[in-house]
């Protein structure tokens, strides 16, 4: 009788050879793989029972991660799989059943070339301090993005880069700086107590994977402020949102101060989407912002829904707009017009610039 132990590795190594991005474990079907943004059932396997989820979803787990999920009910963790394959895990239950979702993470880190992210990106390397967004909808790349970032500054720059990650996702090697990363509830137990304690590790570089409250916000445009170079992520949809998302966490009373901060210390905004490509796989559709004087200006006079209009009108300041991005990789022939259009949020704009 196979183990659960051998039914997971089959699954691993399968969703690893069919290139999947994810895999999902669910009471009544089949393993579930999603492969350029399509999600199937993995071939010739049966449809799982609630024994089968169990078994297999324990395998994935330690002792203390069991305890820990069985009280919460809930639980997120990376599983390093016989050291060739990494998974950011997410198990829960759904009508008393278990299951998980498993994001598959390369283990080489792509360049931001390789990524076919704009080449203006490069310049947010090579900044000393300030505050870098990468934002997006779940699922659009914002990690891959972020650790082509750091990755980049890790292998020419001479730099402490700390990151602070729930779980942790890619694994830096060695290259030119010293970099250490630091997961939350096992090298730290929450964003906020980590970035306290990361002013004494004399770091240059900050990596915050996702900034999920108040108290990290806040700690994050501080760090900015003081002489570092801070990134994280946010699942906003574009640059005017994610500085209203900033702005709105804080109470009102201390938005005019956030304002004025943010208008300082941030250096930019990247917001992406991940687009099907013609013939298979996927693209990226970046809006691109940086901070100059003009958007500074809008930001501290709270006129943050101007921001767009500075991005469409200052191209040669290396600035790019969702739909101009659309539109370039319809006119590349990499994305049909339909789906350009799909992902537009101004379709007249886009079809007058195609």
């Amino acid at each position: 009788m196979v183990s659960y132990q051998q039914l997971l590795k089959k699954y691993l190594e399968t969703t690893a050879r069919k290139e999947a991005s994810d895999l999902h474990i669910s009471v009544g079907y089949s393993p579930m793989i999603r492969v350029n943004d399509a999600l199937f059932a993995m071939p010739g396997e049966p449809k799982l029972t609630p024994r089968d989820t169990q078994g297999l979803c324990l395998a994935l787990m330690t002792l203390e991660q069991q305890e820990k999920f069985l009280r919460e009910k809930e639980i997120d963790f990376s599983y390093a799989f016989e050291n060739n394959f990494r998974f950011r895990v997410n198990i829960f239950f759904q009508r008393g059943f278990i299951s998980a979702a498993l994001r598959f993470i390369p283990t080489t880190i792509r360049t931001i070339d390789e990524l076919g992210m704009p080449q203006i990106i490069h310049n947010f390397t090579e900044i000393n301090q300030g505050f870098v967004l990468v934002t997006g909808p779940a699922s659009h790349g914002k990690s891959t993005t972020l650790a082509a970032l750091i990755d980049e500054i890790n292998q020419k720059r001479c730099d402490h880069i700390v990151t602070i990650e729930d779980p942790i996702e890619y694994i830096f090697k060695a290259g030119n700086s010293v970099i250490e990363q630091r997961e939350v509830n096992s090298d730290t137990c929450s964003f906020s107590a980590a970035l306290k304690s990361i002013f004494r590790q004399d770091p240059d570089v900050i990596m915050i994977g996702e900034m999920r409250d108040l108290e990290t916000v806040g700690t994050a445009i501080t760090a900015a402020e003081t002489g570092h170079l801070v990134f994280a992520t946010l699942h906003t949809n574009s640059a005017a949102q994610t500085i209203h998302r900033i702005v709105d966490s804080f109470p009102a009373e201390q938005q005019n101060q956030i304002r004025a901060q943010i208008s300082v210390c941030l250096m930019g905004v990247i917001s992406q989407r991940l687009l099907p490509k013609i013939g298979g796989g996927l693209v990226p559709a970046c809006e691109v912002m940086f901070n100059n004087s003009a958007t500074a200006n809008l930001i501290r006079e709270n006129k943050i829904h101007e921001i767009p209009m500075i991005i469409e009108t200052s191209a040669k300041m290396g600035m790019i707009s969702l739909n101009k991005s659309l539109a370039q990789l319809v006119k590349n022939k990499l994305v049909a017009l339909d789906t350009a259009f799909s992902y537009s949020t101004n379709p007249h704009e886009l079809e007058i610039l195609i």
